[in-house]
């Protein structure tokens, strides 16, 4: 799969894809060193009824099955949300090379907050991380899906 896109945009289209199946709208896309996109996927942890099924995973998953392997250490992972800490292991074990998220995410996040999992002694790989490219589209795509939810009975 290749694109000329902008591989923010395609995180936040998977996003918004996540959105309207119900699910949180988070979106991750793994691109290769050479730009191919690799994997685009939103969050699918009600309709997998699975709590892994978090768009990171969902993305690493798929881009280690296209390359036919589970180091994916000369890519990159774009993701509308800063990643939790189960990701951050996954991003960890997969070997991405840069992790570049939206919003930050001081209660759940992984990387910057809570665990900060990549600045632990037992991380066996750190990814370079940059945090905070179109944070507030995403904070207000999230905002606007959790408002809905409390709208709705």
């Amino acid at each position: 799969m290749t694109s000329s896109a902008d591989p923010m945009e395609l995180a936040f289209a998977a996003a918004e894809a996540a959105r309207k199946r119900g699910e949180v709208p988070v979106g991750a896309v793994v691109i290769a060193a050479d730009g191919r996109v690799l994997a685009a996927c939103g969050n699918d942890v009600e309709g997998a009824s699975d709590p892994t099924a978090h768009a990171e995973i969902l993305a690493l998953r798929a881009a280690a099955k296209a390359v036919g392997e589970p180091r994916l250490s000369d890519c990159d992972l774009y993701v509308t949300l800063e990643p939790c800490a189960m990701c951050a292991a996954a991003i960890a074990h997969a070997r991405i090379r840069r992790v570049v998220f939206a919003a930050y995410d001081p209660k759940g996040g992984g990387v910057e907050h809570g665990p900060r999992f990549f600045g632990q002694p037992t991380c066996h790989h750190r990814p370079e991380v940059v945090g905070g490219v179109q944070g507030a589209r995403a904070e207000a795509m999230l905002k606007d899906f959790f408002a809905d939810k409390r709208d709705k009975p």
